[in-house]
């Protein structure tokens, strides 16, 4: 796999040794991500729960049906979030869902836009994916802005989507195939 980075940040495909790292980030942001996922289990917040995601990941990448990747800083080697693309239907499709998020110490510095970026270089590139989509709630402008900056264009809403934080959430949904990919 060629190297997916910038000055500022770099992708890694995530496996069992960033348990550690991610349960670290998954604690230190819990409240502040909680708004925006699915209710979580007490095991979840426990370095056997994220090993267990951390291998099936390993598993998804090895078969081509999952691609996350972690999202460090290139100066010291920092795990500051995930981008994954998740979902991926091959045959006539060739698409993913794309979903991410930042330590929250991290919003603002562009960080994500290029993560989202780098991911979608990726998905159309090694990947072979035609089309990676996303869904989003309407009153999350962050993430609507870090699709946006990428040239995601928005197909329509679809009500009750995902059942975020106990609520059946409606979401945006946005899209880019590889012509569309620059």
């Amino acid at each position: 796999m060629r190297p997916l980075q910038t000055d500022d940040i770099a992708l890694r495909p995530m496996g069992t040794s960033d348990t550690e790292q991610l349960l670290s980030l998954r604690i230190r942001n819990r409240e502040f991500l909680q708004p925006f996922e699915p209710i979580r289990s007490a095991s979840y917040f426990t370095y056997d729960g994220q090993y267990e995601l951390m291998q099936q990941a390993e598993r998804e990448f090895a078969a081509g049906t999952g691609f996350a990747f972690g999202i460090y800083l290139s100066a010291t080697d920092e795990l500051i979030g995930r981008v994954a693309l998740a979902n991926v239907v091959r045959g006539a499709w060739q698409n993913a869902t794309i979903g991410y998020f930042l330590d929250q110490t991290h919003n603002g510095k562009g960080y994500m836009s290029t993560a989202v970026q780098l991911a979608l270089s990726f998905a159309f590139g090694e990947a072979g994916l035609h089309r990676v989509q996303a869904g989003v709630m309407p009153r999350n402008t962050a993430s609507i802005r870090v699709l946006e900056k990428n040239g995601f264009r928005q197909e329509g809403l679809s009500l009750r989507y995902l059942q975020i934080n106990a609520v059946w959430e409606d979401h945006l949904i946005y899209a880019m195939t590889a012509e569309e990919f620059t």
